[in-house]
């Protein structure tokens, strides 16, 4: 089994020193999906807070420019791009966020899609508390060590 990286030999949480690595071109996307009620759906227009898709989209932006800030032990990057796509669909609203930097570490699409989930939820939830945030997950990654990723079914 591989060895966790954020952990010195006695088990101890440590922030890995990346300062030896070399920058690459990096790239990430990841999947949310809230989970509501087609009558909750229907008001989303009328939401006196704002346009809830829209807003979660900046939230989302931010989240993945200050996830070092959210995530202990997380290198700060330098993030060149950042987006998030909310889609409303019968059911919800499905989120794809991507984010691409170049550096010694990875970028962090999937803080952007939850924190985009969560302010859907939070900008939504007087209207129904039963709201669902789901399948929260990395779709695909490109460059650093361990080389690309695709996600081979979609759940």
């Amino acid at each position: 089994m591989k060895r966790l990286s954020h952990y010195d030999s006695a088990g101890s949480p440590r922030m890995v020193d990346v300062s030896a690595k070399p920058e690459t071109r990096r790239t990430a996307r990841a999947h949310a999906f809230v989970r509501i009620a087609p009558r909750v759906l229907r008001k989303l227009p009328e939401n006196p807070k704002g346009n809830p898709l829209e807003i979660a989209r900046i939230a989302g932006i931010t989240a993945a420019k200050r996830t070092s800030e959210l995530i202990p032990l997380c290198h700060p990057l330098r993030i060149s791009h950042a987006d998030v796509e909310l889609t409303l669909e019968k059911q919800g609203v499905r989120i794809v966020s991507s984010a691409a930097t170049t550096g010694p570490t990875g970028v962090e699409a999937l803080t952007a899609a939850a924190v985009a989930a969560l302010t859907v939820y939070d900008m939504t939830k007087a209207l129904d508390k039963s709201i669902a945030i789901e399948d929260l997950y990395l779709l695909e990654k490109t460059g650093g060590k361990s080389g690309d990723f695709r996600r081979k079914a979609a759940r």
